[in-house]
Parts: C-alpha cells; structure tokens; sequence
C-alpha cells in the first residue's frame, strides 16, 4: 500500500530529525527499569548483552531501511511481508504486532504507575495507570504535529538525565564528590564477568534487545524523509547514540557498585548514585523514568494506531477501523486501542507479583518474532550482495539466541509461554481467514513460499 494524501500531508522529516525521534520511541522503561533486571541474570556480561543486541538492532533496521528506501509504504514491515510472503504473512504481522504492542503499553504503564507511588504511594497503581493512558490519548489526538514536538522534547530530556548520570558517576569514581573510600573493581576473569555462567547471561539479551525495540516505529515514520535515501543513515545514528549512551551508563553503575546489590525493583542508576549525598537525586530520576515510560509508551500508542488503519485498508481489520474524522483523526482506530489499553490495566491489576518481568519479555519476544519477517522479507524481495546476506544470517542467529535464551530464567520464561500463547492464537485465527481468502475470487495468489533464505520468484 502506498502512501495516501493524509500522509504525504504529514510534516516531512530531516535524518536527524527521525534519528531523534527514534532516539525518544526507544528509550524507555525497558531501558531504565529493565537494565536492573539484566544486571542480576548477568552480572558484568549485560554489556555484552546490550552490545550484540544493538548490532542484532543494526541488522534488522538496515534490512527495513533499504526496503524502505527501494517501496515507501504506509504499512512499513508488514506490508513488505505480505508483498514477500502473501496476505497471511501481512495479516499475522500486523495482528502480533499489535499484541506485541499493547503489552509493551501494559509494561510501560505499570513501570509509569510504580515510579509514580514513590511520591504518592498511597494511590491505587490503576489510577495512574489510567491517568497515563488519558495522557497519551490526548496527544495522540494533537496529530503527528503534536507528536514529534512532544516526542522530541522528551528525547532531550531523556538524553540529557543520562549524560548527566554519566558525568556525575565519573565525577563520583575521581572521588570528586566523597561518598565511600570504596575502590572500584573491574572484573578480569571469566568467573567475574559471567558470574552467573552462560545461563545467566542468555535470558539477559532479551532486555538487551528490548532497550532497543522501537525500530519499528521509526519505519512507519521513514515515509516522511525529505530524502528517503538516508533512511539508513538515520538509523546508523539513532542506533549508535543509544549503543554508546546505554553501554557506557550501564558499565559505570555496574563499576560503582557490585552487580549484586542491584535491585529488580530499583533502577541501576538510582542505585548507584544512592552512595552519594547528593540532593534529590532519586526525585530528579524519577522524573526522568515517568517522562522515558510515558515517551515510549505515546510512541506504541501512535504505532499501532497506524497498524490497525493500514490492516483495515488491506481488509485485514474490520473496514470502519481505517476512517477518519476530517480526513485526520482515526476515531475508530484509536477507540480500539483505547480498549486494549484498558485490558493491558485490568492485567496488571489481576497478574500478582513479577508482572513487569511477564509484559516486558512477552512483548520483546513477540517484536522479536516480527523481526524475523524483515529480515525474511528483506531476503525475499531484494538481490542481496554476499555481505548483506552474512548480516542477515547474523541478524537471525541474534535474534533467535535472545529468543531461546529466555527459556533459562524463572523470570524470562514465563513470559516466553505467554508469548507463544499470543502467536497461536494469531496463527489460529490467521488459518481460519485464509480458509476465507481462498474462496474469494478477487483474492491475489500468494508468491510461492520458498524460504528465508529464497528470493521471491517474479
């Protein structure tokens, strides 16, 4: 599907432009809440996990970029599968993703809400839940103008907290600013970086991985380059500035303090800091998590409301899903999501105990998934040269290590199974429309299928 007039309508973007934006639909809870979660599966070896998942990210978003830059369409990912693999292969996509999504917004309300009771702890969780949910509605209704003025905003902001940690733990290592006579140690053997052995350091790629999920959105904002040709070098650059922002603050905190003090329930960075007197710290941080989760969670909503116009125009979604109100405001879109929205409340409320852990895995993994139809479609529609082939082929032995690797954790797993629960049901639901779509005569064929590794035959 091409772009429609509404689109072509929308703000066109420099590169740095969408490298910015990309920069704010990406870091979020998952990076300054989940980071703890990696660094007590991990130890020292989380930034190795961060660094294989910012090149298995690399992988994947040059795969979308130059399918991008060769068919700019509205649908982005999805619309290259169903081009590559046929209409179930759109369908299945768009509907994970959508799943996908709305768990991230469950974890990202979740993590919002308990940030939050640190200043009013007396406050039910669900009512800042649908406090946020409100928030983020209203923006989206402000129209992608609204949109990227708040979302890069955020995005300085979110920057800025971090470089300013990265200077004040510099600061406090020179023993600048007092603290502890505590000297830092950096681990040498293999027993000090893998403390937990390869079984601790595989369930942590996962929330490598989700530090990075967003490139999704940023191909669904790609359409709107001035100059679709650098779509790549956007991403290079979001990419990069994350890479080394991510590695550098999370090897700090982890220098600062051993890796087993940290805490799932307490941000690394918070916790690293605490051995300093410094004044209001954890209220500045905090702060700064409430903006990164509400950024991050504006960015899922704007996304899958675009998922849900471009399947209802594919008629992979019920029809009255793709109007709009004065040829700007999908209503109907958005009401849909606003349901989903209150399902992901109701789970948090019901789900007891490690329900951030559940959401954020179920929700990695199943973008994840995803991941794997780019760089399949990329494969499918595309003469690669040999050196793309090898990055895609590393793209997928990424990919599918931080996949496997969640079996290996009490923590992960579970979310692993929730995971599997949702594609089922989509893939259930995906055969019994394919039942449908073969009776329709004005239904196209599917390509042959081949295989991942198969050009699509034209």
């Amino acid at each position: 599907m091409k772009t429609t007039s509404n689109e072509q309508k929308e703000k066109p973007l420099k590169w740095w432009q969408l490298s910015l934006l990309g920069v704010a639909c990406t870091i979020g809870t998952g990076f300054f809440l989940g980071s703890s979660i990696a660094i007590s599966m991990a130890g020292p070896s989380v930034l190795l996990s961060f660094a294989l998942a910012a090149i298995g990210t690399y992988f994947v978003y040059e795969a979308l970029a130059k399918m991008t830059i060769e068919d700019p369409q509205k649908g982005s990912f999805r619309s290259y599968a169903k081009k590559a693999y046929g209409r179930w292969a759109g369908f299945s996509s768009g509907w994970v993703y959508w799943a996908s999504e709305m768990l991230i917004m469950g974890s990202q309300m979740t993590a919002l809400s308990i940030f939050t009771r640190f200043w009013f702890p007396d406050v039910p969780l669900w009512v800042f839940a649908c406090g946020y949910a409100t928030l983020g509605i209203i923006v989206i209704f402000t129209g992608t103008k609204g949109f990227d003025r708040i979302e890069n905003l955020l995005a300085v902001l979110k920057i800025a907290a971090i470089v300013m940690f990265i200077i004040v733990a510099a600061l406090g290592l020179f023993g600048v600013l007092g603290g502890t006579n505590e000297i830092a140690t950096i681990p040498r053997t293999y027993g000090g970086i893998f403390p937990n052995g390869i079984t601790g350091f595989l369930p942590s790629l996962i929330f490598g991985f989700y530090g990075f999920a967003g490139i999704e959105i940023i191909g669904l904002l790609a359409i709107r380059l001035n100059k679709m040709e650098e779509a790549t070098k956007s991403g290079k650059v979001m990419l990069l500035i994350l890479a080394i922002i991510y590695i550098t603050s999370i090897g700090l905190a982890i220098t600062m303090v051993p890796w087993d003090n940290f805490s799932t329930e307490k941000s690394p960075f918070v916790t690293a800091l605490n051995r300093y007197a410094i004044p209001f710290v954890p209220h500045i941080f905090n702060g700064v998590f409430i903006i990164a989760g509400f950024s991050t969670m504006v960015a899922s909503l704007f996304a899958v409301i675009r998922i849900l116009v471009t399947l209802a125009e594919d008629n992979d979604a019920p029809s009255f899903l793709a109007k709009r109100i004065k040829n700007k405001i999908a209503l109907p879109a958005i009401g849909l999501t606003t349901i989903g929205v209150a399902f992901s409340i109701v789970l948090s409320l019901l789900m007891p105990g490690n329900i951030y852990e559940y959401f954020t895995t179920a929700a990695g993994l199943m973008l994840l998934y995803n991941w794997f139809f780019i760089l399949g479609s990329y494969g499918k529609l595309h003469e690669l040269t040999t050196g793309d082939n090898l990055k895609r082929i590393l793209g997928f032995s990424i990919v599918l290590l931080a996949i496997v690797g969640t079996v290996f954790h009490t923590t992960s797993r579970p979310g692993f199974f929730v995971s599997i629960l949702f594609i089922v049901c989509i893939a259930i639901v995906t055969l019994i429309m394919r039942h449908f779509w073969k009776k329709d005569p004005k239904e196209p064929q599917d390509p042959e299928p081949g295989s991942l590794f198969t050009k699509i035959k034209q």
